[in-house]
């Protein structure tokens, strides 16, 4: 950990200046105490840094959790070993579970289904108790609940260092999380013009507490958060379903772990209670689980938080980018992708170049700048992975 100012904190070893500046505009704002957490895998971000931790009083930035409200992993643990997958082509479970969850930006089940009827009921009541309507915000929400989207979303089957077999996906709130957080982001920067606040950066507009316009994106983002978690329950339970078919058994889950890394909630640090938001990282308390994706291709990992009081109990939440997503098309080729994803069953197509690993930090020089954020349990390399356009 290196202190860059007494307000800004940085664990990464690689981090570009535009990043630093970015981050550092950020910890100056009035209301940040007690500083901005860097993470290692911290890159430049839409108003707030991605891979930073932004604790705030009385006060929220919209922009400092930013439009993929509740983004995270889930990971679950199966009784399969990789002898139960061995000697055989793995493209029809990749193929199987490409139809079971709807992929890509916008993608949503034709109806809401069976295993969903509840998720969506749960969703419903904690609406109303939130006094808003989700409807007004995306009208397919219910059906997007069970769907992956874009971009560094994944599904993937991996296998662990005893050779177990893991089920490991990353997905967010869907459209309805993206919807309610470019409402709550242009809200704050109307007030800002409203009342006159300077700011560094129009997408550092925040929100203050006790104020209506406060209270209500706190209800509407708890929601999303939740939304986000059911999804990612849900196509997991699909994942399982499609590992079990394929191998002809039943999986039994030994373990699941479900962790967002774009998120804000209330905690108390140094003595005082604050509104902490991790945008590009995961809660990592003191034995708390969690997990950190590598790039597409490469490891990822279950961990365990230290509780590192600095970070405010942070870690990263994955690689990365190094490479904006034009730039990475740019730069690399088909050819390179197809070598990077060597052994591992996938789609193969140019849809997914801004995705080569390449393109993100190396997430060995990730994890080796969290070692005093958290502890290694488990390291899973892929054999299957399942991405949307």
């Amino acid at each position: 950990m290196k202190q860059i100012t007494p307000r800004l904190l940085n664990w990464a070893t690689v981090l570009e200046s535009s990043t630093l500046e970015q981050a550092q505009r950020t910890s100056e704002l009035p209301f940040v105490f007690p500083h901005v957490a860097l993470m290692p895998d911290a890159h430049l971000g839409l108003g707030a840094t991605v891979g930073s931790v932004i604790p705030t009083d009385r006060s929220v930035i919209p922009a400092a959790v930013g439009v993929d409200i509740g983004c995270g992993m889930v990971a679950v643990l199966t009784q399969l070993r990789a002898e139960d997958l061995a000697g055989r082509s793995l493209a029809p479970l990749r193929e199987a579970i490409e139809r079971a969850v709807p992929l890509s930006a916008g993608a949503a089940n034709r109806k809401v289904v069976a295993t969903a009827e509840p998720r969506v009921a749960d969703l419903e009541s904690k609406a109303v108790a939130a006094e808003f309507d989700p409807d007004h915000r995306a009208g397919r929400w219910r059906e997007q609940l069970g769907s992956l989207g874009s971009g560094n979303h994944f599904i993937e089957v991996s296998l662990d260092e005893e050779d177990r077999v893991w089920a490991f996906l990353h997905s967010g709130s869907r459209g309805v999380g993206n919807k309610i957080a470019q409402h709550h982001i242009a809200v704050a920067r109307q007030l800002m013009e409203r009342y006159w606040v300077a700011l560094p950066d129009r997408d550092l507009a925040y929100l203050v507490e006790g104020t209506d316009e406060f209270w209500a994106y706190i209800r509407e983002l708890t929601w999303a958060q939740h939304y986000a978690a059911l999804n990612r329950d849900e196509m997991m339970d699909r994942v399982l379903r499609q590992l079990g078919e394929f191998v002809g058994t039943p999986v039994d889950e030994r373990q699941r772990v479900n962790c967002h890394h774009n998120f804000t909630q209330r905690e108390t640090h140094w003595g005082k209670e604050l509104w902490v938001s991790r945008k590009g990282a995961i809660e990592a308390r003191e034995g708390q689980l969690g997990l950190i994706p590598g790039s597409m291709g490469t490891r990822s990992y279950v961990v365990s938080g230290l509780g590192n009081a600095m970070s405010l109990n942070s870690a990263p939440h994955g690689a990365g980018r190094q490479f904006s997503r034009s730039r990475a098309r740019r730069t690399f080729s088909r050819e390179q992708l197809r070598e990077a994803m060597a052994g591992i069953e996938y789609r193969d197509t140019d849809a997914f170049l801004d995705e080569i690993p390449a393109a993100y930090k190396d997430i060995d020089q990730v994890m080796a700048d969290a070692v005093d954020l958290v502890e290694v349990r488990h390291t899973l390399r892929q054999v299957v992975n399942v991405k949307g356009d």
